[in-house]
């Protein structure tokens, strides 16, 4: 039986505890003595106190994040009712700040703050040898990155074949934005480059063909770039996919003719814009140069492969609808893939809190915290952009509707055209989720074909493709009347890259 148990609550099974996979390679003498075991967010809490009590631990180390901290309160409490003298040790950025009040905190014994690679381990052993902490709250030291053991080979074949595999070569972010905690952290500090790269060897050996990296500014650094988009390129094999989130205006010629070279799709970068208004940028300590953004999108679209996946956020500190629909409509015509409607969310120890009182920013008590209005945007408003920002991930981001989503702004502007879809629809189907793809369909066909009066036969056509795009050889039944004949063989999804991303490939000539 394990000593020590870690555990979380992933937000989908897909998605891997990387945090707790370090915590665990760096336990020293106690690693043998500790299990690491996932759950999700959809697994009962009472099911997994089961689980985690049944091994008996002395210790659970619990990571708490936003997206399950409200789970995890539930657990504690399991833990701590069945078995009271069980010593629970909580660490992530939920409980990392602002932790008078919270109840999870309350019902825990320790609480390791920041970086806890090192002190997880320490605290563990202070505990079994009987010498307590003297504190509650215990401050992690920043751990020297040259001396962690890395996860990698904590990676099962298990989680290779059904997870996502997460990796690091820089930790810290050297901009201060008030809605991130990473504004919190001091500057960039880059793990060594040939551990990494061996790492990653070891990886494709044992078949990882998909890679997320989790670095905040990935092309900071020129040498630590350049080496790994090289390796990837050295050691390209079919199906390889690769993500990176990169800041948008620094994308110098050495990165730009690396780039180029992948193959398409090859390539994701996740590119956080936020916002296109420099007097909102300025106030939430943002730098960007836009002109050098514009410049750098375009290439990426224009001359490479890449999947770009780009970020905005709606409700800011005084930036009003209009504001927002412009940078919407600029970055549109940028041409990304993928924009990410994000809704703000008052993380706990963000500096965006300093806003609160004058521009009257008002947002949910429990998690994720969004905005619910400020004093620019009313709550009825923000429900419609909440509204807008779920269809438009569901038509604009999917891949589904690559063809017909442009249709939608034939007569005007983007965002207006998509906001005023996006009200009809709430209207006629009362949700914003558990909508099938046919339903979807039907309302887009329904739109285009009787609120816009576009030919319906076209307006089938460019569907259809749509549809056999993405990978279905089948015929919608509203579609049907509309199409002569059904052409076979015409499915074209790319079925070694991520099913998302293979939709936006670009079709053989």
């Amino acid at each position: 039986m394990p000593t020590i148990v870690l555990a979380t609550l992933n937000a989908k099974f897909i998605h891997a505890a990387f945090g707790l996979r370090y915590l665990l390679a760096n336990m020293g003498g106690l690693r043998e003595a500790t299990r690491l075991l996932e759950f999700d967010t959809k697994q009962r809490p009472v099911d997994i106190a089961e689980k985690i009590l049944a091994l008996n631990p002395q210790i659970v180390g619990l990571g708490v994040y936003i997206w399950n901290v409200t789970p995890i309160t539930e657990l504690v409490a399991v833990l701590k009712r069945v078995r009271p003298k069980l010593t629970v040790i909580l660490g992530g950025p939920e409980v990392s700040y602002e932790t008078a009040g919270q109840r999870i905190a309350q019902m825990s014994d320790y609480i390791i703050t920041g970086e806890a690679d090192l002190k997880f381990a320490e605290v563990c052993r202070d505990i079994l040898d009987g010498s307590l902490p003297a504190a509650k709250i215990i401050p992690a030291e920043l751990p020297d990155v040259n001396q962690l053991a890395l996860p990698y080979d904590l990676y099962t074949d298990a989680d290779i074949a059904h997870r996502i595999v997460y990796i690091e070569a820089s930790r810290g972010c050297p901009f201060s934005c008030e809605f991130c905690l990473s504004s919190l952290d001091i500057p960039v500090r880059q793990l060594p480059l040939e551990p990494i790269l061996a790492e990653l060897r070891r990886l494709l050996e044992r078949g990882v063909r998909h890679f997320k990296f989790v670095d905040r500014t990935f092309n900071l650094n020129l040498v630590t770039s350049k080496a790994i988009l090289e390796f990837f390129l050295d050691n390209h094999l079919p199906g390889m996919f690769v993500h990176f989130e990169m800041v948008p205006d620094r994308l110098p010629d050495e990165l730009r003719e690396l780039i180029a070279r992948f193959p398409d799709g090859a390539l994701q970068f996740e590119v956080g814009i936020q916002t296109f208004n420099p007097e909102v940028a300025t106030r939430i300590s943002r730098r960007q140069n836009y002109e050098l953004l514009d410049d750098n999108l375009r290439y990426l679209r224009e001359r490479t492969g890449v999947h770009v996946h780009a970020d905005l956020i709606v409700g800011l500190p005084g930036e009003t609808v209009e504001c927002f629909a412009a940078g919407f409509d600029r970055l549109v015509a940028l041409g990304p893939q993928e924009i990410q409607i994000g809704i703000l969310k008052r993380l706990r120890g963000a500096p965006i809190a300093r806003h609160d009182t004058e521009f009257q920013m008002v947002y949910a008590q429990d998690p994720p915290y969004e905005i619910l209005c400020n004093g620019v945007i009313d709550f009825a408003t923000m429900q419609r952009l909440r509204r807008l920002a779920r269809y438009w991930d569901l038509v604009g981001n999917s891949g589904n509707f690559l063809k017909i989503t442009p249709m939608l702004w034939r007569d005007g502007p983007p965002f207006q055209s998509f906001l005023e879809f996006s009200d009809v629809l709430y209207e006629r189907i009362q949700r914003t989720d558990t909508i099938s793809l046919a339903t979807l369909g039907a309302e887009l066909f329904r739109w285009l074909v009787e609120i816009h009066k576009l030919d319906a036969v076209k307006v089938a056509s460019v569907m259809l493709g749509d549809y056999q795009r993405a990978g279905r050889a089948e015929v919608p039944e509203f579609l049907r009347s509309y199409i002569a004949s059904t052409p076979g063989g015409s499915a074209r999804r790319n079925a070694t890259l991520p099913k998302r991303q293979s939709r936006f490939v670009r079709a053989d000539p």
